[in-house]
């Protein structure tokens, strides 16, 4: 898991011929299928592929498995109707031909570097230019309306906004292959491809799908901070950094904490890691690419952040969906992880903010970076003034870890 999965609730866009349909006598099949698979690359997409609707019945079985193990956390949206995740025929019964999309953003350098310099926060790559659902929908309606006007029939477009297994579809229709970090894997592309579909009600041909090229390689496996996979092809997201800082809503368990490090929207290390990434290639979009100013931010000016100013530094961005309070939290966890004392000053600055997510992870920040004395001097003053339990836990369980005697 990578964060790229975004919960929604739209049901697509649709778009339907109105009366003046060519025959596919006249546009024959394979004809339609070269031209599809040149109007997509001349719109920006990097690979196409097609496949049926019937193509992912093993994927389906995995899915439920998953969510019977509770690996989805609190992503209630995952387990809402897996029926129409299952079977893209029970999101849209006149889907006929699915066909799948791919946008390569593949990083200029390595993603990996920024987490030595603790300092500075860790942004997922995806997260570090604008927002590709918009840039990709956009793509797939102009896409999605040039197959209409050319074959007719009804279409609909999804880039993470329903119930569609985008991955599964992705390795059916051939663009790569479920790696064992259960994100998408190419040989020209790597583990740096947004994926979008149309579903449409065209009798397409098909492509072969691709097969799984990990062979004995666990990479990505052995890299992840957290131990989030607990077998090859499995995730548990409840573990995962990207889903701890961007889909979870509360407290970061103590467990994970340090080794979130300064990662704080986002982890690339399972798609960082893997070999096939010696065939990829940066990506070409603009919009795509790092904003500078969130290639390395520093940690002291992101914990200076309200909400508007956050808003503001996030325009475009993926990562003002989970707001200044979430987002701050995360730089907080970063801070208590940096080893630098200096930055003991922003976390105390954020004990009297107005909200108790952050006012708790600046405790647990301080306990990292503050000497035992001063800590619990401190602490003795604060937990009596705090009126939120959640905080006051925090204080309490700070310290007495500091305590020597505990």
């Amino acid at each position: 898991m990578d964060g790229r999965d975004q919960p929604g609730h739209d049901d697509g866009y649709c778009a339907s011929f109105d009366g003046q349909q060519l025959s596919l006598a006249d546009t024959s099949i394979d004809t339609l299928g070269t031209a599809l698979a040149s109007q997509a690359r001349a719109l920006g997409f990097d690979c196409v592929g097609v496949t049926g609707p019937d193509a992912i019945v093993d994927a389906a079985r995995h899915f439920r498995a998953f969510l019977d193990t509770g690996g989805h956390g609190d992503m209630d949206w995952l387990a809402a109707n897996p029926e129409r995740r299952a079977d893209p025929r029970r999101l849209w019964a006149n889907v006929r031909s699915v066909i799948m999309l791919g946008v390569n953003y593949g990083p200029n350098d390595d993603p990996l570097a920024i987490l030595e310099n603790r300092t500075s926060g860790a942004i997922s790559v995806y997260a570090q230019g604008d927002d590709y659902h918009d840039l990709i929908k956009r793509r797939l309606k102009l896409l999605a309306r040039w197959l209409v006007s050319t074959a007719g029939g009804e279409v609909k477009v999804f880039v993470d906004t329903a119930a569609v297994m985008e991955k599964p579809l992705a390795q059916a229709a051939g663009l790569g292959w479920q790696g064992k970090h259960t994100n998408l894997v190419s040989r020209e592309f790597g583990s740096w491809l947004f994926l979008g579909a149309i579903f449409t009600s065209l009798d397409l041909p098909r492509d072969e799908p691709d097969t799984d090229h990990c062979g004995s390689c666990q990479a990505c496996l052995d890299i992840c901070p957290t131990s989030a996979f607990p077998a090859p092809y499995k995730l548990d997201a409840r573990r995962c950094i990207s889903y701890l800082t961007i889909e979870s809503k509360g407290a970061i368990p103590h467990e994970f904490r340090k080794a979130i490090g300064n990662r704080i929207y986002g982890c690339d290390d399972c798609l960082a890691a893997c070999p096939w990434n010696k065939f990829a290639q940066a990506g070409r979009e603009a919009k795509l690419a790092a904003r500078e100013d969130l290639r390395a931010p520093s940690l002291a000016e992101l914990a200076r952040l309200d909400d508007a100013a956050f808003r503001a530094r996030f325009t475009k961005s993926p990562v003002k969906r989970i707001g200044r309070d979430r987002f701050v939290r995360n730089v907080l966890i970063a801070i208590g992880n940096s080893e630098d004392g200096a930055l003991a000053g922003e976390a105390k600055r954020l004990l009297t903010d107005d909200s108790p997510l952050v006012r708790g992870a600046a405790v647990w920040a301080l306990s990292q970076l503050m000497g035992r004395e001063e800590f619990e001097s401190l602490a003795a003053r604060a937990v009596n003034a705090e009126l939120d339990e959640t905080v006051r836990a925090e204080w309490l369980l700070a310290g007495a870890k500091a305590d020597p005697s505990s």
